[in-house]
């Protein structure tokens, strides 16, 4: 089974992509993209909406996913999401 999560994250004044791009050169990306489990971590950018940066994220499994959230990145993230004041939106689907 495959879980693949698009996160919204919407915020003023180009923060949202501000907050990518940070998480991106913080290299806090490539750890995820390492971790056991990640298939695919990837940002875009919707054409109609330039205050928005979707997040394609991509798990093997569950349990994958569960570790993921339960590691100390979270926290990073979390910190990360607060500077740039953003709000998310979350869509999760099962393949398999």
């Amino acid at each position: 089974m495959s879980l693949t999560i698009n996160i919204y994250y919407k915020g003023k004044n180009g923060n949202a992509k501000k907050f990518a791009e940070e998480m991106i050169s913080s290299g806090l990306v490539d750890k995820i993209r390492n971790e056991e489990g990640n298939e695919r971590y990837e940002y875009f950018f919707p054409m109609e909406d330039p205050e928005t940066v979707m997040l394609l994220d991509r798990w093997k499994n569950e349990e994958a996913l569960d570790f993921h959230h339960k590691s100390e990145m979270m926290q990073e993230i979390a910190e990360l999401r607060n500077k740039y004041k953003l709000s998310m939106k979350v869509e999760k689907f099962k393949k398999g």
